[in-house]
């Protein structure tokens, strides 16, 4: 049975009045960027802090509103399935199985505006020599890194660390003649000791990405996927920039600066996330259809980790 477009994608009640009900949040503060769809007001708890998991967003477009109504018409056992157990670790594998993808991308330049539209230079400016997932979840992809990856110092391989920062999260060791970073911050860029090189490039500015095209073996993005307000031309981008064959990695969590993730994303949960990043590699074209893995270490216990991938179509 075909997935059409897998499940409904899980929408709250919009919490647009953010900044007055949560007064002291800083817009910097890293916060899970989903919660369930059915209402809960929360109970005040002893820790302030703890409040800061929940402020959401929805700013939705006509193409996030025609998206949930093309997911919902689906009903049948699988979409209810894949629902149902959405947190079960497996349950991600099956979400981009069989997509019957819609002819036209289902999205409008609504759902990639988001609560804080100022700069992002100015919002990049200070570097934060922090990690913004937890310690199993990076220890899980970079064993994925070391599973996927071209073995290291292989003669003639280049690497694209996309949207980078002072870390990648590469395996210890890990070497090759060129390895590139693309970031906002030009002092977390100088610090991460596998880059051999760097770009600073805001790419919700300029998505062009200024390299040659087919240079790259490999592109990796670490939660940064939910920032892009142009991801189709950005994935336009990968697929020029990879070589044929290339493969794209494109790594998330639930976690985030929700005041600069776009509106799509703030508003739906994870299988949903899985979907919308599946989307830009259909509809950029040119890459194998997408696959997803969960390589979550602990679900329900640390923060949960994501991949969605896929190759750039070899030449004929």
């Amino acid at each position: 049975m075909a997935n059409r477009l897998g499940l409904p994608l899980r929408h709250t009640i919009p919490i647009l009045a953010v900044a007055s009900v949560y007064p002291n949040l800083p817009s910097t503060t890293s916060v899970a960027c989903a919660i369930d769809s059915a209402l809960r007001l929360p109970r005040k708890p002893k820790n302030r802090a703890s409040w800061y998991r929940t402020p959401r967003r929805l700013v939705l477009g006509v193409g996030a509103i025609f998206w949930t109504q093309f997911m919902s018409m689906s009903g049948g056992t699988i979409g209810k399935s894949l629902q149902a157990s959405a947190r079960q670790k497996g349950s991600i594998e099956q979400v981009l199985k069989n997509v019957e993808w819609p002819e036209q991308f289902p999205f409008k330049e609504e759902d990639f505006q988001r609560f804080d539209e100022s700069s992002d230079t100015l919002f990049y400016e200070s570097p934060r020599f922090v990690t913004h997932i937890d310690d199993p979840a990076i220890a899980a992809l970079t064993k994925y890194y070391s599973e996927v990856f071209p073995p290291s110092s292989s003669p003639g391989v280049a690497i694209l660390d996309m949207c980078s920062s002072w870390v990648s999260h590469f395996p210890a060791g890990y070497k090759q003649d060129r390895i590139v970073g693309t970031g906002m911050n030009e002092e977390e860029l100088k610090r991460n000791p596998v880059l051999t090189e760097f770009v600073v490039q805001d790419l919700n500015v300029d998505p062009k990405l200024p390299f040659e095209d087919n240079s790259f073996d490999v592109i990796t993005n670490v939660v940064s996927v939910d920032y892009l307000t142009k991801p189709l031309d950005v994935f336009k981008e990968m697929r020029r920039v990879l070589k044929p064959g290339g493969l794209a990695i494109i790594s998330f969590s639930n976690r985030c600066f929700w005041t600069k993730a776009i509106s799509i994303w703030t508003s739906t949960a994870d299988a949903d996330h899985v979907m919308i990043v599946g989307s830009y590699f259909h509809y950029a074209g040119g890459f194998e259809p997408p696959q997803a893995v969960d390589i979550s270490p602990n679900p329900g216990r640390s923060d949960p980790m994501y991949i969605v991938y896929s190759r750039k179509f070899a030449a004929a």
